[in-house]
Order: structure tokens, then C-alpha cells, then sequence
């Protein structure tokens, strides 16, 4: 009798989940101790953790279901229940009951958004993301609560710029405005070394001031979506990122 193997899970790529759940666990913890500063860099740890989970998995060939779901579960905490708890405890609790809707709202809608990329990873187009990105989203909210951190600005001052800024990056998450996914670029592919050289003066003006470098790179990048949509709506060209058509009933109104 020949015995099943028994199945197992890949360790590598899943240490870089674990890593960035960690990432996001750190973060809702120094939250807690009013170290708000360390809880926005905590967010942005789980965030490049968070990307190359997959390029390693995919390099590997160690790809699995499991890794999938894990993924999502460590993307829900670092990038949904993170950004919401943190900016309440710094921010929004001084509104009251509009505080804590703006902080679920924000929550709710990185639930959502998770929930629908996991149903439309196959009808999707790969160039762009369906809506804000998660980790775009988190990188907004806790980037702003960053830069405040470092100025010295007490959250409770700017709880409505905080409110605002929480329900756009929710909002926009939920939305159909498409935001390249930078998923075409080949790492494996050979560049020129001018590509190499920018990369490394773009690490170099990070280092400038990391909060307010990183917080508008994804200022801009959360405009984008918006940038594009216009533009092909102004062309003609159609808005949705759906690459499938509607003639099967579970497509039907993935194209609005």
C-alpha cells in the first residue's frame, strides 16, 4: 500500500506574510502606547514585506492556495484593522461617534476591497488594481499621521483633515477607478544601468525625509487612479479594468 504524501506549506514566502502580519500587529501595538510614529513605520514595513511575499513566490515556483488565503488575512490586519485603530487612537476618537464611523468605514471598505480582488483575480486586467490598493490606502493614512507625528502636531488638531483623508483612501478602495499595478515589470529581465543608477537616487531622496517623500509618492499614486479614468473617459476608451466580457451570469456588473 502506497502511502499519501502529506501535503505541507512553503516556508519562505509565507515568512515574508508572517513577517508583514507582524508588521501590522506592531503597528496596532505601539498605537496603543501612543508611539504613533513607530506604529506609521510599522505599516510601511508590513508594506514592503507585503510585496515581495509574492515575487518570491512566484520566482520559487512555491506558489499554494494556502499562501493566498494567508496573504489576505495578513493584508486585512496590516492594512485595514491597522490604519483604522491607529488613526482613531490618534485622531478620531476626539469626534465621537463620526470618529469612530470614519475608522470603520475605513475598515469596512479594505474588507471589501480584499474580498472582491480574491473573487476577480482571474477576470481582471493584470495592468491595473480595481480600486485603491490596500496597502496604498494604509500608506495614506498612516503617512499623514507620520509627517504630523514628526511636526509635532497634536492628532486631536487635524481630526478632520484625518476624517476626510480616512474616508477618501476607504472610499477609493471600493471604487472601479483603475491604478497601474506595476505588475508588468519583469525582474528577471536584464535593464540598462541608467535604471539601476535611478533606483539609487530614489532610495537616496527617501532617505531625505522618509515621511514626507513616502507620504507624497502615495498622495500622487492615490490620485493617479482618478488621473486615468479621466483620461479615458475624455478619450473614449473604456474606464473598467475587467478584461472578460459580461456574457456569463456571475460577470454581470463586474463592467460598471
Amino acid at each position: 500500500m502506497v502511502r499519501k504524501r502529506r501535503k505541507g506549506i512553503y516556508i519562505l514566502p509565507n515568512l515574508f506574510t508572517l513577517a508583514a502580519l507582524f508588521g501590522g500587529f506592531f503597528a496596532i501595538v505601539m498605537a496603543m502606547n501612543d508611539r504613533f510614529d513607530l506604529a506609521a513605520i510599522g505599516v510601511f514595513c508590513a508594506m514592503v514585506l507585503d510585496s515581495l511575499d509574492g515575487r518570491v513566490a512566484r520566482m520559487t515556483n512555491t506558489q499554494s492556495a494556502f499562501g493566498e488565503q494567508m496573504d489576505s488575512l495578513s493584508d486585512m490586519v496590516s492594512f485595514g484593522a491597522a490604519p483604522a485603530l491607529i488613526s482613531y487612537e490618534w485622531a478620531l476618537k476626539g469626534l465621537g461617534r463620526w470618529g469612530w464611523v470614519a475608522a470603520f468605514v475605513y475598515c469596512a471598505c479594505a474588507a471589501l476591497r480584499l474580498a472582491r480582488f480574491n473573487v476577480n483575480t482571474t477576470v481582471v486586467d493584470k495592468r491595473y488594481f480595481q480600486g485603491l490598493p490596500s496597502p496604498a490606502a494604509a500608506a495614506l493614512v498612516t503617512g499623514f499621521i507620520w509627517i504630523m507625528t514628526e511636526l509635532g502636531v497634536a492628532g486631536p488638531t487635524v481630526a478632520w483633515p484625518m476624517f476626510v483623508l480616512a474616508l477618501y483612501a476607504g472610499l477609493t478602495m471600493v471604487s472601479n477607478v483603475p491604478f497601474y499595478s506595476f505588475k508588468d515589470i519583469q525582474m528577471k529581465k536584464s535593464v540598462p544601468f541608467a535604471v539601476i543608477v535611478l533606483i539609487a537616487l530614489g532610495i537616496a531622496v527617501i532617505n531625505i525625509h522618509p515621511p514626507v517623500v513616502l507620504f507624497g509618492v502615495f498622495v500622487v499614486y492615490g490620485l493617479s487612479g482618478y488621473a486615468v479614468y479621466g483620461w479615458r473617459k475624455a478619450k473614449g476608451k473604456p474606464t473598467s479594468v475587467i478584461s472578460t466580457s459580461t456574457d456569463e451570469p456571475d460577470e454581470r456588473g463586474l463592467h460598471q
